[in-house]
């Protein structure tokens, strides 16, 4: 069973930047599907950046493409999200997610097993 702990949401405003993280526990992030997911109110859960730790490859969706950077630190167990230029429309919580191997589609939420509880980040204008 895998435990995955978020951090580092805030309050922020617009064109400010956040770096959240996200630590697992009895699971190890090698060679796994590692993710970063987002929901607002009222809102489907959105695939934001995804990556697979075998090979280092990342995916993002268009809306943070050039402003956000999934990255890993698999000796620690921990994924990052570095959010730059941050937009109200960002508001959202934001949830770490993590599965075996390499999933396909690596950005839907349908494709991790594992869940984080979610941090908030809040843009304000």
């Amino acid at each position: 069973q895998g435990d995955l702990v978020e951090s580092g949401g805030d309050s922020v405003q617009a064109g400010g930047s956040l770096r959240l993280s996200c630590a697992a526990s009895g699971y190890t992030t090698s060679s796994s599907s590692m993710g970063w997911f987002r929901q607002a109110p009222g809102k489907d859960r959105e695939g934001v950046a995804a990556t697979y730790t075998g090979d280092g490859s990342t995916f993002y969706a268009d809306s943070v493409k050039g402003r956000f950077t999934i990255s890993t630190d698999n000796a620690k167990n921990t994924v990052f999200l570095q959010m730059n230029s941050l937009k109200p429309e960002d508001t959202a919580m934001y949830y770490c997610a993590a599965a075996e191997g390499l999933v396909a589609p690596i950005t839907k939420a349908v494709s991790y097993k594992y869940w984080g509880q979610g941090t908030q980040v809040t843009v304000s204008s």
